[in-house]
This record gives C-alpha cells, structure tokens and sequence, in this order.
C-alpha cells in the first residue's frame, strides 16, 4: 500500500519503575527509536528517572496511575476508595470492579490525579508533555472525565487514546488479553468525547495492545500501523503513537510503586521489547515506509488544520474492533 507520510511517537511506559527498566529505556532514546517517556510519580525510582530525564533532554510526560502501589496525594494519610485497608491501590482489576461498583469517589480520584502533576512538576521543574494512563485508567468512565478537567486545568494538552484498529483479530493474542485490549479499545471510543471538549489531543492513530512483550517484532508493529492507515487517502498526513515497555528486568525487591516490582516488570518480555526496539531492523522498514520518528513536542508544532492529532481526525477510521 501506499503509506501517507506519517510522524510516530514512540512511548516508553513506566519510567521511574526501577533503575534497571529507566536503564533500558534511556538506552532506547539514546539509540534513537523510543522518541518520549511517561513517568509514574509514585515509582520509586521516579527521582533518579527525572535526573536522567533532565540529563539527556528526553521528552517526558507523566504515566497517570491509580492502580499500583501507593498514592502521592492525601490519600496516603486517610481512608480512601482508591486504596485497599493495607493502603495500596485496588490492582488493574481491582479498580476497575470497584468502579463499575460505584465504589470510587472521583473527586477523590482528581485529588490524586493533580497531585501527580504536581509531584511532576516538582521532579521536572516544568509540566508533563503529555499525561497518559497506567494500565489505561485514563479513559475509564468517569475517571476520563476527570482525568480530562484536571489536564485542562495545569494546561497539559496531549493524552493517549489507546484504540488500535483490528485488536480484536489479532490471534496471537490470548484471550484475555485480546478481551482486556478491547475492553480498554471500547472505553477509549466513549473517552473521545469529554478529551474533546476539553481540547485534549492524540494522534491519529495508536499501536501497542496487540504488539506489548512477546507479540513485539517489527514485522508486527509494521503491520499494525499499516491496518490503521488503511482507508486514508495517500498523501494525507497522520500521527501516530507505538506504546512500549521497554528495559532490563526488574529484580526483586528494587522497583515498583511501593509494593515492589510486579511479574510484568520482572519478566523477560521487557528485555524482548528492548531488543526490538533496539535493533536496526525496526527503524530500517520504519524509514523505508516513509514513518519520520519523532517527540510529541515535534506535534505539538503543528498549526490547525495541518493534520493536528484531534477527535474530526480520529473518527473517520476508527471502526470497532471484531470480538
């Protein structure tokens, strides 16, 4: 197919988890492939990740979370309904059954979420370029309108909108992943709305759920993007954003968000993401298909109607994924 010309922003996830998956990521950037980083404020290496942050000038939003560990706000001095009686956060999905329950106060939820940004700024001197959601909290109902308010309110305007076109086919996917994809892919549709209206903006179009840990290869990724451009006119300019969790294993007990590090962060999988992104062949097919890596800042440059990442964008392709 004809590719159009399109800018893609490569996203590691979690910096700030532990000193060994900030050493693979800042090796990435290095490298050239991963062009920003989401920090987790509550990570408990989030301070020697803001160091180095600063020290190689990465592009570096914050990795909004309200299901691991321990809060940054006054959630961790009193009762909340974000925590559990031992004063973690309720899981990835912990929270979710909770709210579904209605057992989630959501100004409490804007209470932590503002104190991440500040915690943020403290860290970076400077606001998020971008603020997206651990384990996708972000565009869960309720919690993305919120999420949206608190953005608008420090003046953060990008965010994530994790629909990866054709997820549900992906076979290579077990069954609960590929049913947890499309459960986030439905959530972010019903998120566009209040993003929107409280001028939040996201690229084009997204790849990551179908390509996180083992699934990556550049054959995939490749393939994922080319699956979200179809249908739009040659020539036409897009965006788009690869999510990625990339590093070094985590080794117990270093890592984590103040319960030590989980089984994803220990698993071999981060190293196999680093690996992908890491060698030649990935930014080798990238180029040869016309895709211009890039910070979101480089988006950010963008004047209206020049294919800035918003909801008039996005909606023309966006079609639900098959179950």
């Amino acid at each position: 197919m004809a590719w159009p010309r399109v800018q893609l922003v490569v996203t590691a996830d979690d910096f700030g988890y532990c000193p060994r998956r900030d050493k693979g990521i800042v090796e990435a950037f290095l490298a050239g492939t991963v062009t920003s980083v989401s920090l987790l404020a509550n990570g408990t290496a989030a301070e020697s990740a803001a160091e180095l942050a600063r020290r190689h000038s990465i592009p570096t939003g914050l990795h909004a979370n309200l299901t691991e560990g321990r809060p940054v706000g006054p959630a961790r001095h009193t009762a909340s309904s974000l925590l559990s009686s031992e004063g973690f956060f309720l899981g990835k999905m912990g929270f979710r059954k909770a709210l579904e329950a209605g057992d989630v106060a959501l100004p409490q939820v804007r209470e932590e979420l503002e104190a991440q940004l500040n915690r943020f700024r403290e860290l970076l001197g400077r606001s998020p370029t971008h603020v997206d959601g651990h384990q996708h909290v972000h565009v869960l109902p309720g919690v993305c309108q919120v999420f949206a308010e608190a953005l608008q309110a420090f003046g953060v305007r990008f965010t994530r909108l994790p629909v990866e076109r054709g997820v549900g086919s992906c076979s290579w996917l077990e069954a609960p992943a590929r049913a947890f994809a499309c459960a986030v892919e439905s959530d972010a549709r019903a998120a566009m709305g209040p993003f929107s209206r409280h001028g939040l903006r996201w690229t084009d179009a997204f790849v990551g759920l179908s390509t996180c840990g083992r699934h990556m290869s550049a054959h995939r990724v490749l393939a994922s993007l080319a699956r979200a451009l179809e249908d739009i006119p040659a020539g036409r300019p897009l965006t788009a954003e690869l999510m990625a969790h990339p590093g070094y294993p985590s080794v117990p007990p270093a890592g984590g968000c103040g319960e030590g590090p989980d089984a994803f962060s220990c698993s071999w999988e981060r190293l196999h993401e680093l690996h992908v992104l890491m060698a030649p062949t990935l930014r080798a097919r990238l180029a040869q298909n016309g895709v211009q890596l890039c910070a979101i800042d480089d988006l950010d440059s963008k004047r209206p109607g020049e294919g800035v990442p918003c909801e008039a964008t996005l909606e023309p392709f966006l079609k639900p994924s098959p179950p």
